[in-house]
């Protein structure tokens, strides 16, 4: 195992702390919005008006990466976290909060080109295996820890004590950004009039879906998502299936975090190489088979597990298609790349959320989440027979 710079643990320090923030705001959100209309429609929409200014925005925020420094946009990303954090902290109806998710919304679509343009700046392509286990880590780990004090402090204090540990940890992030030290490299900026911005923009999106193997893992983790997750309705199984109120809900939104964890402890030790097709594919088929479990539990502790199932699973994929995306982009288009997937992620993830609550409102939440287990199984399989490129993946050889 290499030594890593130290400019690496100070990037990915960073994101502990700025998903720590927004992973905590987002459970407070959803508890917020279910309190106010006990809705699963707006906890859909709560999702759906997070999606909208992260897909819109991110091809030009991928274009803005490439042709200014990565590190300016990450800072900028930062202070939109902390904005939209602390106008949720004081909104008093559904219009603030919706506000402040599209406010979140916003700064994911430049969080994703510009720290995966970052990223190999500093570590080499020998690393990148290894890094980004570390990477998925990070998130993961905030994402257990968030929202599972948030929960705790949540039904002890009420919103106080959980939302002024969101803030901050995102002014932690804050003041820790101004001691990293990240090489410029190269842009690929151009006099505005000597441009064709249309074609600029759309650059990463030709490369992405000229290349099988990129097209192939965005495609899958994105339905596979889209249609498995269930992360919108948690508070919905808390409140009135599994009847463990806010304590509750945190952990079961931690759950498959810590599972993740723990997965990626392993990963770290033990990078992806050979074979790397064959575990992606089985690691989003297995996480089919774990929502389809958890929809149908009726006890909390099953539930637990299948959602931390869930994350184990969920972490193999997402450190095969983040090393898959890192070795492939070339450095004058990683931003733009990295926009298209995170236009897949976003996707997936808020507009997964909207699919979740509109299926709930129509068939019912548990049917709603089995159903989308089974659809996640069904991409699989289709993706097995249509893409060589991903089936025979060895992540040594890109």
């Amino acid at each position: 195992m290499q030594k890593l710079n130290p400019n690496f643990y100070r990037l990915i320090s960073i994101q502990f702390l700025y998903f720590l923030g927004v992973e905590t705001q987002t459970v407070l959100m959803g508890w917020q919005m279910y309190s106010y209309t006990h809705s699963a429609f707006k906890l859909g929409l709560l999702g759906l008006v997070s999606a909208i200014p992260a897909i819109s925005m991110a091809l030009f925020s991928g274009l803005l990466v490439d042709w200014f420094s990565p590190f300016l946009i990450f800072r900028c990303v930062l202070l939109m976290g902390f904005t939209s954090v602390f106008l949720s902290w004081q909104a008093h109806g559904e219009t603030g909060i919706f506000l402040a998710a599209a406010i979140a919304g916003l700064a994911r679509s430049f969080y994703g080109p510009a720290y995966n343009s970052l990223i190999p700046r500093i570590v080499t392509r020998e690393q990148i295996k290894q890094t980004s286990a570390y990477q998925t880590m990070a998130f993961k780990g905030a994402a257990v820890i968030g929202p599972g004090v948030a929960g705790v402090l949540l039904g002890l204090q009420g919103m106080l004590l959980p939302y002024l540990l969101s803030i901050s940890a995102l002014v932690l992030g804050i003041i820790v950004m101004f001691i990293v030290q990240v090489p410029e490299g190269n842009t690929a900026r151009k006099k505005l009039s000597e441009q064709k911005i249309l074609h600029e923009l759309l650059i990463g999106v030709k490369f992405v879906f000229s290349h099988e193997l990129l097209l192939s893992a965005m495609s899958l983790d994105m339905f596979a998502v889209l249609f498995g997750g269930a992360t919108a309705l948690l508070p919905i199984f808390a409140a009135e299936i599994l009847k463990v109120g806010p304590h509750g809900l945190g952990w079961l939104r931690a759950a498959p975090s810590a599972g993740a964890i723990l997965m990626g402890f392993y990963l770290v030790r033990r990078p992806v190489g050979k074979r790397a097709g064959h575990l992606f594919l089985g690691a989003v088929f297995g996480f089919g088979l774990c929502m389809i479990v958890f929809g149908l539990s009726k006890n909390f502790w099953l539930s637990m597990l299948a959602l931390a199932l869930s994350g184990a699973f969920d972490v193999v994929s997402m450190v095969v298609r983040r090393a898959i995306l890192q070795l492939s982009s070339p450095e004058n288009m990683r931003g733009r790349i990295a926009s298209v997937n995170s236009i897949f992620i976003g996707s997936s993830n808020e507009i997964g959320e909207f699919e979740s609550g509109i299926a709930a409102s129509m068939m019912g939440t548990v049917p709603s989440v089995v159903f989308g287990g089974c659809m996640t199984l069904l991409t699989v399989g289709i993706v097995f027979v249509k893409s060589k490129a991903l089936r025979t993946l060895d992540l040594g050889k890109l």
